[in-house]
């Protein structure tokens, strides 16, 4: 099952994707989001000045304003 990264605070989302059968990883910093399918971040820590600095292999979902259901399915979604 795929590899992914969920940022602390979404600690619903992380039991939802785990109920799931995926294997979860609490993203603490940039090492944690390597070797990651997919990362679910909440948004809230974006880079002001639109620079990017952290590259993972994977996609990277903004969950803010969706529920820990809606953002299993675009997780589903983007690994298939």
């Amino acid at each position: 099952m795929a590899k992914i990264g969920v940022e602390q605070s979404l600690s619903n989302v992380s039991q939802v994707l785990r109920e799931k059968g995926y294997d979860v990883v609490e993203l603490k910093n940039e090492q944690d989001a390597k070797g990651c399918d997919c990362c679910v971040v909440t948004g809230g820590d974006e880079n002001v000045m639109g620079i990017q600095n952290v590259i993972i292999q994977g996609s990277v979902i903004d969950a803010r304003g969706m529920s820990a259901e809606e953002v299993c399915q675009e997780v589903e979604s983007r690994i298939q």
